[in-house]
């Protein structure tokens, strides 16, 4: 019996809010002598809510849900980015998260010089890195504009980037969330075929989608969150049909 790669126990995530809060020291003492202070009022407003599953090694999984249902929240959480408010989360190995445009790289430094910033931050070393420095550049396709500041570059040219780091590294799991609807088809298909190629080595791959296609022909499973609690972890084809219900 294989033991998880990931096991997500009862995972809760709750964020805290202010409304009314004066935004400086000078507005709380206008209003202090003006006999009308106030504090402000807490919100708590909660994103997940006792969510608990597992993932085998070399599983492909897919994650849906409407916007706003906490699949976001919940890759970061596995991602090590949060931490749960309550319940416990356990990953048993190194993961390369694709989950935000520009996430891990330094706006003034080039292209080339974030391929080692970002495979740093991934926990990998200098050695590593120039190993798999000509694939991620033949990957990325971005020539000469791999020598360009990031801050200059368009949100294609980030993804570019940033899932040929990700992919191109040895890391055993890899979550992307839904930043492939950037950029154009091509790309994406080029980036599909390689989720799918690192799937077949072996890898554990989390994709977060909105496209029931994808997941009835490539994943293994389904996990379906809805109003920020688990509602479906099943059959792909019976998740993708649960996640259209919802709409």
């Amino acid at each position: 019996m294989k033991s998880p790669i990931i096991s997500v126990k009862q995972v809760s995530k709750r964020f805290r809010s202010w409304d009314e809060r004066p935004d400086s020291i000078k507005t709380m003492l206008v209003n202090l002598c003006s006999g009308k202070l106030k504090v402000g009022h807490r919100n708590e407003f909660t994103c997940l809510a006792d969510v608990s599953f597992d993932i085998d090694p070399g599983e492909f999984v897919g994650i849906m849900g409407k916007n706003g249902a906490g699949k976001s929240t919940l890759m970061k959480i596995i991602s090590g980015i949060y931490h749960p408010s309550s319940g416990d989360i356990e990953v048993k190995a190194p993961i390369a998260p694709l989950i935000e445009l520009g996430a891990g790289f330094n706006g003034d430094l080039s292209g080339y010089e974030n391929i080692f910033l970002n495979a740093a931050i991934l926990g990998f070393g200098r050695t590593s890195t120039l190993e798999a420095l000509p694939k991620i550049l033949e990957f990325a396709e971005l020539g000469q504009m791999i020598h360009m500041p990031v801050k200059n570059y368009s949100s294609g040219m980030l993804v570019r980037l940033g899932f040929s780091v990700a992919t191109h590294l040895s890391a055993p799991i890899l979550l992307i969330d839904e930043i492939l609807a950037v950029g154009d088809a091509g790309f994406q298909k080029k980036c599909l075929k390689r989720i799918y190629d690192l799937h077949d080595e072996g890898r554990t791959i989390i994709l977060i989608t909105h496209d029931p296609q994808a997941v009835r022909e490539h994943c293994d499973r389904c996990i379906v969150i809805s109003d920020h609690k688990k509602i479906f972890d099943g059959d792909s084809d019976v998740g993708a049909s649960v996640y259209q219900a919802l709409f």
